[in-house]
C-alpha cells in the first residue's frame, strides 16, 4: 500500500468512527498509536470522556475476521479483551476499547530483580484463565503448522538475512531437529493458545486483569506454548530463576485439570516448545525486515538468537545442533547484532 492509499484509508477511517460518535467535533484528528508485525495500523480517537481505538486492516491484506470472532469468544468467555464497539469487516474499519498506553513490557522494564516474579502475577493470572477457555473450535497447532513455522528458519533468517548457503547436510540436521521439536510439542495436553502472549502484548489497565490483546492467531495447541512467550520473551530477559518459578505456578495451577507430568518434565517440555517457538520468531523477524520493509525486530535477534542457543545446549540431542549454530550461524548473529 503506497503513502496515498495510506492517507486515503486514514481519512476514511476517521470519517467512519466519527459518524458513529454523534456528538464528537468532526474535525478530531486521528492520533497513531501504533503499526504491529501485520499490515494493521491503529489509532486513538478522543470520544468526549474517553477514548477509543480504530483500526485500520485493509481488507486485502489482511482477514480481520479471525480477530473479531477469537475477541468475541474470549470476551463471552470472561477474559479481558478490548470490546468491539463497531466492526465493518468490508471496509476493514474496526472501532475498539482503549487498554490506554501502559504495556507489561514497561512495567517491568522499571521492576527490580527481586520484584519480578509479583510483576508477573497478573499475567500468570491471564495465562490459567486462557487454558480454561474452550479451544474446540481453534484450528489444531499440528506438525504440519509446527514444521512450516520452523521452515522460516533456514529459509528467511539463515538464507535470507544472513546470506548462508545451506548444504544438505545442515538442511538434515535441520530437519532432526523440526522433527525432534515437533514430536515434543505434540506429547504436550492442548489448551486455548493465544499464540503471542508476551509483554508488548499484554496491557496493564488498572488494579484488574490485564488486557490481552493481538489475539486473532488463536489455536488449540501445546500446554507450554504461552507460558514460554511469557518467561522467554523476545523483548525482554527473565532470570532463569524467575522463569521457574513462573512456570512452577502455573503448573501448580494445572497440574490435576491437564494431567501434568512433574515440573522436572514440565520444564523439559517447556523449554523444548521455547526453542520451536524462538526458531520460528527468527525467520519471522527477518521476514518482516526483508519482505515487508520492517526493520524495526532486527535489534531483537540477537536475544531471540541467545534463546535458541541456550535451549540447543541444555539438550544432549540437540549438542550437535548447537556446535552447528555456533560455527555458522553465531558469527552472521554477531554482525547482524552489530549493525542494528
Amino acid at each position: 500500500m503506497d503513502d496515498a492509499e495510506r492517507t486515503r484509508r486514514t481519512e476514511a477511517l476517521r470519517r467512519w468512527a466519527l459518524a458513529k460518535l454523534p456528538g464528537v467535533d468532526v474535525a478530531t484528528p486521528l492520533e497513531k498509536v501504533s503499526d504491529d508485525a501485520s499490515f494493521r495500523r491503529y489509532f486513538r480517537l478522543p470520544a468526549g470522556d474517553r477514548n477509543v481505538v480504530v483500526v485500520d486492516a485493509p481488507p486485502d491484506l489482511e482477514d480481520s475476521g479471525p480477530f473479531v470472532a477469537v475477541g468475541r469468544h474470549l470476551h463471552g468467555a470472561g477474559v479481558r479483551v478490548p470490546r468491539q464497539l463497531h466492526v465493518d469487516l468490508e471496509a476493514g474499519f474496526m472501532m475498539l476499547e482503549d487498554f490506554g498506553n501502559e504495556l507489561l513490557l514497561r512495567v517491568v522494564a522499571r521492576t527490580a530483580d527481586a520484584d519480578l516474579e509479583t510483576a508477573y502475577g497478573r499475567a500468570v493470572d491471564g495465562l490459567v484463565q486462557l487454558a480454561g477457555v474452550d479451544a474446540g473450535e481453534l484450528p489444531a497447532y499440528d506438525a504440519t503448522l509446527l514444521r512450516s513455522e520452523m521452515a522460516l528458519f533456514p529459509e528467511w533468517f539463515c538464507e535470507a538475512q544472513l546470506g548462508l548457503k545451506l548444504d544438505s547436510a545442515a538442511r538434515a540436521r535441520l530437519e532432526n531437529v523440526t522433527g525432534f521439536l515437533v514430536d515434543a510439542a505434540l506429547e504436550q495436553p492442548t489448551v486455548f493458545v493465544h499464540r503471542d502472549y508476551h509483554s508488548r502484548n499484554l496491557m496493564v489497565v488498572d488494579d484488574g486483569p490485564l488486557g490481552m490483546i493481538d489475539f486473532q492467531d488463536a489455536v488449540r495447541g501445546p500446554v507450554t506454548y504461552d507460558l514460554v512467550s511469557l518467561v522467554k520473551d523476545c523483548y525482554i530477559r527473565l532470570p532463569r530463576r524467575v522463569v521457574e518459578r513462573i512456570a512452577a505456578r502455573f503448573h501448580a495451577e494445572l497440574a490435576d485439570s491437564q494431567a501434568l507430568p512433574d515440573l522436572p518434565a514440565f520444564l523439559r517440555w517447556m523449554d523444548l516448545m521455547g526453542l520451536q517457538r524462538h526458531i520460528k520468531c527468527a525467520g519471522i523477524f527477518s521476514r518482516l525486515n526483508l519482505r515487508d520493509g520492517k526493520p524495526g525486530y532486527l535489534p531483537d535477534i540477537p536475544l531471540v538468537f541467545s534463546y535458541i542457543r541456550e535451549a540447543a545446549a541444555t539438550f544432549d540431542e540437540l549438542r550437535d545442533f548447537d556446535a552447528w549454530l555456533g560455527a555458522v550461524v553465531a558469527p552472521g548473529v554477531a554482525t547482524l547484532a552489530g549493525r542494528s
